[in-house]
């Protein structure tokens, strides 16, 4: 709620630093490997060790990661698959989190990043969430200059997470560090 807080105020500020976003994804898929083993969901990730040093918060960056990754796990059903793939593409760095999980349906779609927007009512609900991480991902992913979609063919047809993150290597930290 304290993010929240402080994206409504325009008060939530990135520590930017140069960042391997490969080991802030590694770090959110290690947080998320145990939920997901005991629910029985495999975890597929696709690296490209080619991504290089961005300018970022790798703290917000983890926390754009794990939200997705809990969220992908928390609506895919045993012996299902949460598929992660980072790669670089032409001038942005993307992220892919793709699932078989539960599926978004094409009327709540545009509303997926909305705050406190979920898909089922209170009544029919079976996960527990405010709805926050969605939007609070979206937010830190416009801070870092990126986009962030959302894809799925509707319920029962899992769903897809893309993130664009600028590609802006943070040479100024590699010639200090290559200088000494």
């Amino acid at each position: 709620m304290l993010d929240v807080s402080r994206i409504i105020t325009g008060r939530l500020r990135l520590e930017l630093q140069p960042v391997e976003l490969a080991a802030a994804v590694e770090a959110a898929l290690d947080s998320v490997r145990p939920a997901a083993e005991a629910k029985g969901v495999r975890i597929e990730y696709i690296p490209d060790p080619h991504t290089g040093i961005i300018s970022g918060d790798p703290h917000r960056l983890q926390q754009i990661v794990w939200n997705l990754l809990s969220n992908a796990v928390k609506f895919t059903p045993s012996g299902g698959l949460v598929r992660v793939a980072l790669e670089r593409v032409d001038s942005d760095l993307k992220l892919t989190v793709q699932d078989t999980g539960k599926g978004i349906s094409p009327q709540f779609l545009p509303y997926v990043f909305d705050r406190f927007r979920q898909a089922e009512t209170m009544i029919s609900r079976t996960s527990t969430g405010l709805g926050l991480g969605l939007s609070i991902a979206r937010h830190l992913v416009e801070l870092h200059g990126g986009l962030i979609e959302a894809h799925s063919k509707g319920e029962g047809c899992g769903a897809m997470f893309t993130i664009s993150f600028p590609y802006r290597e943070y040479l100024p930290a590699l010639a200090i560090q290559n200088a000494s």
